[in-house]
């Protein structure tokens, strides 16, 4: 069973790699997902999504230690609302023929860790 900080760790981790990914790599990324970065202003857009990516990502690593359980619980639960929002946006992205190809992994990807999130709420309130 996955502790709390492991989860609240891997869920940071996974954020952070993609900041850096969207960073560093927008060229060879987006493409990916079926979107063309054409020019400098949407390589910018690309690294400048990277700073809310990376914030998820420290507020939850730095938020990691947090013993109590009330506490725990909010953060799962932002964490649970920002995956939701992201599943939303990018499933739209995907009906409107934006995402294609390997786009479609990207709403999973947000079911996915909605999910999780909210189990582990659950989890986390019945300790």
């Amino acid at each position: 069973m996955m502790t709390y900080r492991v989860f609240i760790a891997a869920h940071s981790a996974i954020y952070a790699l993609f900041a850096l990914g969207l960073y560093f790599l927008p060229d060879q990324l987006w493409p990916l997902y079926g979107v063309e970065i054409n020019d400098q202003y949407g390589r910018f857009l690309s690294q400048h999504t990277s700073i809310f990516l990376g914030g998820v990502a420290i507020i939850g690593w730095t938020l990691k230690q947090i013993e109590e359980v009330s506490v725990q619980r909010s953060v799962l639960a932002a964490r649970a609302w920002t995956n939701l929002l992201g599943e939303v946006i990018t499933l739209r992205a995907c009906f409107e023929g934006i995402f294609v190809g390997f786009g479609w992994s990207d709403p999973l990807f947000f079911s996915v860790l909605t999910a999780v999130s909210v189990w582990q709420m659950k989890r986390v309130a019945k300790a």
